[in-house]
């Protein structure tokens, strides 16, 4: 009877499925479609990037200052996220709020000058409608700062949730789960950098 009763206990632990798991297979499946949107995304722009159609390449809208600024901005945010996981791990509630404020911060002042980016080229005339070439860049750049822009409001969320609640394996998953995915955008802007700004100024 008591091994009837064990054999049952094991069996109902091994289909038992932590939740914290689940969560972060089905996050890591999200990522999976993202990697496919921005692939499709930058199939598009190189078929498309010399269609000007008689209207302003990259060479003449992009300001590769800029350019460097944004990059450098979203690298050392990059970089913050990760001093705020390894606070977390070390318990330090404080430290992993300070460094997501920095994280934050820094996201902000890239989101700023991909705003005026986008104004400024807008402003000289050349907006989504000029060429297939602006309608690709503008859908592309402005799918990832898109994803920063939604990262900064799940960060900020977070970082409330985190003071209130604490260090929990729940908070401490979505902690996770967020420097990971800002990890993903950091490595898309990379790209970006490369197909969009440097081989258009070429």
């Amino acid at each position: 009877m008591a091994q009837a009763a064990a054999h049952h206990s094991h069996d109902h632990d091994h289909g038992h499925h932590d939740p914290q798991e689940l969560k972060m297979l089905g996050f890591w499946i999200f990522l999976v479609t993202d990697v496919i949107l921005f692939s499709t995304l930058f199939a598009t722009f190189v078929v498309l990037r010399n269609n000007t159609a008689g209207g302003p390449g990259g060479a003449e809208l992009f300001n590769m200052t800029g350019v460097i600024i944004e990059t450098f901005l979203l690298l050392t945010s990059s970089f913050t996220s990760g001093l705020a996981v390894l606070a977390m791990n070390k318990g330090s509630l404080k430290g992993l709020i300070s460094w997501l404020i920095v994280t934050a911060v820094l996201g902000l002042g890239f989101i700023g000058f991909e705003v005026y980016e986008f104004v400024e080229m807008v402003h000289e005339g050349a907006n989504f409608g000029t060429s297939a070439f602006l309608s690709a860049f503008f859908t592309l750049v402005g799918t990832h700062g898109l994803h920063v822009s939604l990262g900064l409001v799940w960060m900020i969320g977070l970082m409330f949730q985190v003071k209130k609640r604490g260090l929990t394996p729940e908070t401490k998953g979505k902690v996770s789960a967020l420097s990971l995915y800002w990890h993903f955008l950091d490595a898309v802007w990379i790209f970006l950098l490369s197909v969009v700004y440097l081989m258009g100024v070429m």
